[in-house]
């Protein structure tokens, strides 16, 4: 067996050798996968073991390597040694694996192995060989291969790392001590498990006395309490990790962490002044600015957001205060007009709050602050005012020319008073109806009116005073009174048709009116049938006393040939006062109409025929017939015209279709068809033996051809299969059939019945001397067949 010995280690495991019984085991004796005990294949087995649980053994096969070695000759590593090898020098030593002869070598003679390239461990821990000793003249093993590990022995040559770094935390203002901001993780790619080139421990190297590093978790805190984000809002800390528990010849490693204090409401708003002067001119508009008033807050974001408010002041509802988002300026804003006549100064109580109070912080004052706001108002020299924005005004519509309508107002609302003078804008009235006067400011007609090209006036009034700069405004609403001026008309152009089939008393139309003018009470119309039209025999209005009427007629028989149209006058009234009326022609049409009453032809009937003379008529007639003629001998010489017998040879004649309706003959055709094909089963035909196939076709049933048995013998679940193999191998030795395979059909009834076939096909081929006479005893049904197939001497008779 194969001994394995590590430098002076071989020396000790000898020792152990002599004082343990292992002289049947191997040196390290472990099985390479497992790491229990394994047992010599030589080694008889004990009786007294017992199942117990094995302690952990030492791992024997294990060499050790120490990475980085700078020597200058090749390391030693370890030492192999079979117990066949008696030192004569037969046995050799031949190592294969992970890096056998690139990076380990082993001396065949002695078994020594040597380390020929510098290791790293970092990059591989450890290397799995595999070891063997054959004869050296025959090269046979003679020790079973053995898998031994060279596991790379770790030194302290990786520095410790920060892969997270640099660090970004952030910590709350005013924090109390020891409060966590962050944690810093270091890591060694050194060996954790030996010796103590991994253990890292942290420490600060700049940032005292604000923070602390814990030295074992790398957790960053506070140092001292309520520090002030208003005073210094960032710190930058550079933390150290150092392995080998930082003893004195351990690596080390820096990272920097950038601390920055966040924001808490720590500082309530504060006014720079206690008295703000404002001034603002008379003429401002409402929702207009006044002031912008700011606060102070040392805080930040959300922590410096106030709202404001008007606690009190000499202007109620005046002003209001709001606060811009953006800069958290209080906006003070205009919301009534200003009039320097009636109050020139105005004083405002306004108060700051933060909107977001921490309740951590109330111990430091209230989170407010109030200011005074002086607001001047200050002269200016305003337009002329009406005392009445809008004016309305009404006007008959029939006024004269100089009607006075209305009188304007305006005052100069100056303490100056200035005199008014007034006028119109003449954009707003381009037809000039209208007149103001200049001093009074009455308003008069200057053109006649008409209330149905316009109902209303809307004029725009200038008041000017002495400054033709100042100009007031004000609208004048003109409505004009409606009188009856118009007379009534029909609502539409009617279009009446009368069927000429109509009968007496039928509504052929219903009419209305409608009237311009637009009485207060409404419109009344009264409708009638006007002068001679009035007692006429033909129609008669009916007036429906709801601004309808109805023309209805009085006979029947109507006639196109007679009276084509029909025109009557209708007088309308309207209710005004004086009554205006008008009279309105209605056209009727008489119409040929279908059974429905729907017209098909209107109006005057053409007599063309009866005007042509008989020569007209003649030519006429004959040149029908000429053309009549033409066209005839156009079809006799189209149908003459053969096609050609030769194809064309552009044309393609491939894949034509070729039709044949040819039918059968039935089964008197027996000519096309040989119907002996479908003759009795019991039949049997020789075939012709083919040649080049051999007539062998299995059956179901094994017998002498001699005995053959008849189909009706069979039994029911055979005489189709036996059926179907008698016709195969008729096919397979027809000399005639092609030699390929070919589907073949057969109509085939079976045998079950008692009296049997009945077909008369058979007998074209063969003469069958079948009685028939039975038929004749099996009642009506078979009389017919009886008949037929009875008596072979009256068949011969008939």
């Amino acid at each position: 067996m194969i001994w394995w010995c590590c430098s002076g280690i071989c020396r000790a495991l000898a020792l152990l050798a002599l004082l343990f019984p292992l002289q049947e085991r191997s040196c390290w004796g472990l099985n390479p996968s497992s790491g229990d005990l394994e047992k010599s294949p030589h080694s008889d087995p004990d009786p007294w073991d017992v199942p117990h649980r094995n302690r952990r053994s030492w791992v024997w096969n294990q060499f050790f390597v120490l990475e980085e070695y700078t020597g200058n000759e090749p390391l030693y590593v370890g030492k192999l040694h079979s117990d066949v090898d008696k030192g004569d020098g037969k046995v050799k030593y031949v190592l294969s694996g992970e890096g056998a002869t690139s990076i380990f070598t082993i001396d065949e003679n002695t078994g020594d192995i040597h380390a020929t390239k510098r290791l790293d461990r970092e990059a591989q821990a450890y290397y799995t060989l595999q070891a063997q000793a054959v004869d050296r003249l025959t090269n046979l093993p003679v020790e079973p291969r053995s898998e031994f590990v060279v596991k790379v022995q770790d030194i302290n040559d990786n520095e410790p790392k920060f892969p997270d770094g640099p660090y970004l935390a952030g910590v709350p203002e005013m924090s109390p001590l020891g409060t966590m901001v962050v944690q810093v993780v270091a890591t060694d790619a050194d060996d954790p498990t030996y010796g103590n080139s991994a253990r890292v421990v942290y420490s600060i190297e700049h940032g005292h006395p604000y923070f602390s590093v814990e030295p074992k978790t790398g957790v960053i805190r506070t140092a001292l309490p309520n520090m002030d984000r208003e005073t210094r809002d960032q710190y930058v800390l550079v933390i150290q990790a150092k392995d080998m528990v930082g003893q004195m010849g351990g690596l080390s490693g820096t990272t920097s962490v950038t601390v920055t204090l966040t924001d808490v409401n720590d500082n309530p708003p504060r006014f720079a002044h206690k008295n703000y002067q404002y001034t603002v001119l008379e003429s401002l508009l409402v929702q207009s600015v006044v002031a912008r008033i700011k606060a102070v807050d040392a805080d930040i974001g959300s922590n410096a957001e106030m709202d404001y408010r008007i606690m009190d002041g000499d202007g109620p509802g005046m002003f209001n205060i709001t606060t811009d988002e953006d800069t958290q300026d209080g906006v003070i804003m205009l919301l009534k007009p200003l009039d320097f006549e009636t109050k020139s100064s105005f004083s405002l109580r306004i108060e700051a709050t933060n909107r977001n109070i921490d309740s951590n912080f109330l111990n430091l004052g209230p989170f407010s602050d109030t200011t005074s706001v002086k607001v001047t108002v200050e002269d200016v020299n305003e337009p002329p005012v009406f005392s009445t924005p809008l004016s309305k005004m009404v006007v008959s519509e029939d006024a004269k020319v100089g009607t006075s309508i209305g009188r304007v107002s305006a005052h100069d609302p100056d303490n100056s008073n200035s005199p008014i003078r007034y006028s119109i804008d003449r954009n707003t009235d381009l037809e000039r109806f209208f007149n103001v006067d200049a001093l009074s400011g009455v308003i008069s007609t200057a053109k006649p009116l008409d209330r149905e090209a316009n109902s209303v006036h809307n004029l725009t009034i200038f008041a000017i005073e002495n400054d033709p700069t100042q100009i007031g405004k004000g609208i004048t609403l003109i409505t004009v009174q409606d009188i009856n001026d118009n007379a009534p008309v029909f609502a539409i152009d009617y279009e009446t048709l009368l069927c000429e089939n109509a009968i007496p008393g039928q509504v052929i139309q219903t009419i209305s009116a409608v009237d311009k003018d637009e009485p207060l009470s409404g419109h009344r119309f009264y409708f009638a049938l006007a002068g001679p039209a009035a007692g006429n025999l033909n129609f008669t209005l009916r007036d429906n006393k709801d601004n309808t009427a109805s023309i209805l007629t009085k006979r029947g028989g109507f006639r196109r040939r007679e009276q084509p149209v029909y025109r009557l006058p209708v007088l309308i009234v309207d209710s005004g006062s004086p009554a205006l009326s008008s009279t309105n022609t209605l056209s009727v049409r008489v119409c040929d109409c279908d059974s429905d009453g729907v017209a098909l032809s209107c109006g005057a009937v053409a007599y063309t025929a009866t005007g042509l003379s008989t020569g007209a008529l003649l030519a006429i007639l004959g040149c029908i017939i000429t053309l009549l003629v033409m066209v005839l001998l156009i079809v006799t010489m189209r149908r003459r015209r053969k096609e050609p017998l030769i194809l064309e040879e552009e044309r393609d004649i491939r894949e034509n279709i070729v039709r044949y309706d040819d039918e059968g003959g039935g089964e008197e055709d027996t000519e096309a068809f040989d119907m002996v094909t479908l003759r009795n089963l019991n039949v049997i035909r020789d075939p012709n033996v083919r040649r080049d196939v051999t007539p062998d076709t299995p059956t179901f049933f094994h017998y002498p051809s001699a005995s053959r048995p008849s189909y009706k013998s069979l039994p029911d679940n055979v005489v189709f299969r036996e059926f179907i193999w008698e016709r195969l191998k008729d096919a397979d030795v027809d000399p005639s059939a092609p030699p390929y395979d070919s589907l073949q059909t057969y109509a085939f009834e079976g045998s079950g019945s008692v009296a049997e076939s009945l077909s008369s096909l058979e007998s074209l081929s063969t003469d069958s001397d079948q009685n028939y006479d039975y038929l004749s005893n099996w009642g009506p049904r078979f009389k017919k067949l009886a008949d037929l197939y009875g008596n072979k001497t009256e068949r011969k008779t008939l």
